[in-house]
C-alpha cells in the first residue's frame, strides 16, 4: 500500500471525506483512546464515537461554522448519502463521547509528531520549540462560567463570554503540539508554563517572548537540561542582569538567581516612507559560545 493510500474502517463512514483525516489521525489510534478512555463502544449507534471524535477535530477547522455545518463538510465524499443529524443529536453524542477520549488522543499523537521532527527545526545542534500561551473564549454556559469565571466587567458592563487561558511548547518548524496547559484565565500565564516544561529535555532550545524571561522560570528550564533564548524586558521591573564578562562579539555573560546565562543586546531598525524607527532588543540566553550562537543570527 502506498504512503498516500488510507486503511479505512469498516462501516458507512469509513471512506469520503473521513479518510483524509485519518491521514493524520489513523481510526485506530481514535479506537484505542476512545477504548482507553470511555471503554469500547457496544453497540452501534447511528453516530458512532469514532465518527464524533472526527467532527470535534474537523470543528477545530471550522471554527466559524456550527455543528451541522462543519457535519456536512465531514461526510460531503461518502459514495452513500448520510442524513444529516439534528443539533440536539450531535449535542447529545458530543456530551456522550465527553472530553477524555480527547485528552487521551493527544497524549498518542504528541509523542510521534515530535520524533519525527528531529531531523528539522534545528539550530546548533539542538531541536527548537518554543512557548506561547492565548486566551480563548468558551460558551456562556452555567459549568463553564463555574469552571472559567468571566473576566471583570469594565465601564461598558460585564465581559462577553467565559475566558480559558493555554500555554503549549511546539516545535518552531513544523509547529507540532508537544505539550499544552490550560485552565482559568485568572491563573497567571507562567504557572501553566512551568507545567509544560516537563516536555523539555537536553537536546532542546526553547524560544519565549517577555513574559517568559524570569529569574524564576529561567532557572526551571536550565533544570530540564534544555537550553532557552528568551527575549527579555529592559524595564526597571526586568531581571537584573551585571555584566560580568564582555565576549568578543559585544555580548556579555551574566548570571540570574544563581543560572549562568548569556545576555545580548540588539537595536532593530525599520525604515519607512514616514520615519525610522529603532527598537531596542535583549535576549538570555544559556548557549554560551558566541561561535555557536552569533550575537546576529536571531
Amino acid at each position: 500500500m502506498s504512503d498516500s493510500a488510507i486503511h479505512h474502517a469498516p462501516g458507512v463512514f469509513a471512506p469520503g471525506h473521513l479518510g483524509e483525516l485519518t491521514r493524520v489521525v489513523p481510526f485506530d489510534m481514535v479506537d484505542a483512546a476512545l477504548e482507553t478512555a470511555s471503554g469500547k463502544e457496544r453497540r452501534l449507534r447511528r453516530l458512532p464515537s469514532r465518527v464524533v471524535v472526527y467532527l470535534l477535530l474537523a470543528g477545530v477547522l471550522f471554527a466559524d461554522q456550527g455543528w451541522k455545518q462543519v457535519f456536512s463538510r465531514l461526510v460531503t465524499g461518502l459514495p452513500v448519502p448520510v442524513k444529516s443529524p439534528s443539533a440536539s443529536a450531535l449535542s447529545e453524542a458530543m456530551r456522550r463521547v465527553g472530553t477524555a477520549p480527547l485528552r487521551e488522543l493527544f497524549s498518542l499523537v504528541k509523542g510521534p509528531a515530535v520524533t519525527g521532527a528531529r531531523q528539522m527545526n534545528r539550530f546548533a545542534g539542538r531541536l527548537v520549540v518554543a512557548i506561547d500561551g492565548t486566551q480563548l473564549a468558551v460558551a456562556d454556559t452555567e459549568v463553564n462560567r463555574v469552571r472559567f469565571p468571566k473576566p471583570r466587567g469594565g465601564p461598558n458592563g460585564e465581559a462577553g463570554y467565559p475566558m480559558l487561558r493555554l500555554v503549549a511548547i511546539l516545535t518552531a518548524g513544523t509547529r507540532s503540539v508537544i505539550e499544552v496547559a490550560f485552565d482559568t484565565d485568572a491563573v497567571g500565564g507562567l504557572t501553566y508554563a512551568r507545567q509544560v516544561i516537563s516536555c523539555l529535555q537536553p537536546g532542546m532550545v526553547l524560544l519565549g517572548d517577555r513574559n517568559f524571561a524570569t529569574c524564576r522560570f529561567c532557572r526551571k528550564v536550565a533544570q530540564t537540561g534544555a537550553d532557552f533564548l528568551f527575549r527579555a524586558k529592559t524595564s526597571a521591573n526586568a531581571m537584573k542582569l551585571p555584566v560580568l564578562q564582555v565576549l568578543p562579539d559585544g555580548s556579555y555573560l551574566s548570571n540570574t538567581a544563581g543560572q549562568r546565562v548569556r545576555v545580548i543586546d540588539a537595536a532593530l531598525t525599520t525604515t519607512t516612507e514616514a520615519k525610522i524607527l529603532t527598537t531596542e532588543y535583549r535576549r538570555v540566553t544559556t548557549l554560551l559560545d558566541p561561535s555557536k550562537l552569533p550575537r546576529w543570527d536571531w
